[in-house]
């Protein structure tokens, strides 16, 4: 079988489900993709954050510079970039399941690969520049793999929700992220902590393989394939007439529409933020605030959670509270996030202090990611084109995060003596970014229709 015949969508079911059962069969085949898809993605994270957590170890031991890290951080998001681009187009024509778990299953090889490379080191006398090259394109490929975790979620929803739920049910599964990084940073961090580096790459294969099952054992592709009627046909949910015209049609509407790069832009700069903390919060605690590896992770994983609330927020925000306006949260939200970066970043503290520093970024920020990069692609995109949305949305925003990685990683090396690092930099590139990224799509919203 043909790698093509084996992930394209799968074709209608020759044997329809009963008239009188299609409404149960339906909400239960739904539910149970929605959760195999989500908890899925949390498991995608938990093998792409080894790297945040790992950061100081590897400086301690010798292994990689602060700057080695910073290329291979970059060279994650560079690959990571060019795959959610290429992935986000193709996977609107894809056995959701099928791609979904093969990207995380591979993922979860990758991993055990860095592990036992780990294990190999000092026994074989690898030497520096040999580990960056093999941690570079091992960690490379793994941003390839990563990129097939967010569009066949995403295009999920498309698939089996109809609009008028779509917004509640995204703001669940966009929270994955900061419930895959809480768990990585806490439970890796402990084991890091406990049995070294190596076991952390290790443990995150073993996460990955559990998503794997619960993608290949959870997800339908499409509602079609199980015998129901489509989503449209199933919610009377009226079909316009540009979502009739072919995937491919679309997908250009979609990329000449100054909406989408509206989004882009701005998702790049809420990516540089984001990933910011999450890359370098764990080495910043522990080289500015002077935090043990076991503390420095806690924190940053602890604060993760909150995150989950500001997804949850989002959605109840723009559309009840602000009845439908993306503009008002996101400003309000925007400027919680300088605030609570600028304290956290400036600012002294405790350990506790410093959760709530985070865990108020985290949770304002994730408003603005929610509603920025997903609540507002999703009032125009056409159904059939959500992945060729995420793919222009995702190589903007994981460019961006690889020139973090890099910039971060050389502002922070150029800017320490001995073991004594002036983070001052680099804070001030963090913040600005933070400015950015709420400011631009308000700028723009006016693009942000159909045409």
């Amino acid at each position: 079988m043909s790698l093509y015949r084996y992930f394209r969508i799968s074709k209608p079911s020759t044997e329809a489900v009963p008239a009188d059962k299609v409404d149960g069969e339906y909400r239960r085949l739904r539910r149970r993709t929605f959760w195999a898809v989500t908890f899925s993605y949390v498991f995608y994270y938990v093998c792409r954050m080894t790297m945040g957590v790992v950061k100081q170890p590897l400086i301690d031991g010798g292994v990689l510079t602060a700057g080695q890290l910073g290329i291979i951080g970059s060279a994650f998001y560079f690959v990571y970039a060019i795959g959610k681009f290429t992935n986000g187009f193709i996977a609107d024509y894809c056995n959701i399941r099928r791609f979904m778990a093969a990207g995380l299953g591979i993922s979860a090889v990758l991993n055990l690969g860095l592990g036992v490379l780990g294990l190999l080191h000092g026994p074989m006398g690898i030497g520096s520049i040999a580990m960056l090259v093999f941690f570079a394109l091992l960690w490379g490929v793994n941003g390839w793999m990563q990129s097939m975790g967010s569009p066949p979620g995403t295009i999920s929803l498309s698939r089996w929700y109809p609009l008028k739920t779509r917004g509640t049910m995204y703001s669940i599964f966009s929270s994955t992220p900061q419930l895959g990084k809480a768990v990585s940073m806490v439970c890796t961090g402990f084991i890091v902590a406990a049995a070294g580096w190596q076991w952390g790459f290790i443990a995150a294969a073993v996460a990955g393989v559990i998503g794997t099952l619960i993608a290949v054992i959870g997800i339908s592709d499409t509602p079609e394939s199980k015998g129901l009627p489509s989503v449209q046909e199933l919610s009377g949910e009226p079909v316009k007439p540009i979502d009739e015209k072919p995937t491919r049609e679309l997908q250009k509407w979609v990329f000449k529409h100054p909406g989408i790069w509206v989004i882009a832009i701005s998702s790049a700069f809420i990516y540089i933020t984001q990933h910011a903390v999450s890359d370098w919060g764990v080495l910043f605690l522990q080289k500015q605030k002077a935090f043990s590896l076991e503390g420095a992770a806690q924190i940053i994983g602890l604060a993760e959670v909150f995150g989950i609330s500001g997804n949850l927020l989002a959605g109840w925000l723009s559309d009840y509270v602000f009845r439908g306006n993306r503009e008002r949260p996101v400003i309000i939200a925007g400027i919680v996030a300088v605030l609570s970066l600028f304290a956290f970043l400036f600012c002294g503290g405790g350990f506790w202090a410093n959760i709530a520093f985070v865990a108020l970024f985290s949770m304002s920020f994730s408003v603005v990611f929610c509603i920025v990069a997903g609540l507002m692609a999703l009032d125009f995109v056409p159904r059939k084109a959500t992945g060729a949305a995420l793919g222009i949305v995702g190589i903007s925003s994981y460019l961006a995060a690889g020139l973090q990685s890099m910039t971060s990683g050389f502002l922070i090396q150029g800017n320490a003596s001995g073991d004594v690092y002036n983070f001052t930099p680099v804070s001030v590139f963090w913040i600005v970014a933070c400015l950015v990224a709420f400011i631009l799509p308000v700028i723009g919203w006016k693009y942000l229709k159909r045409a």
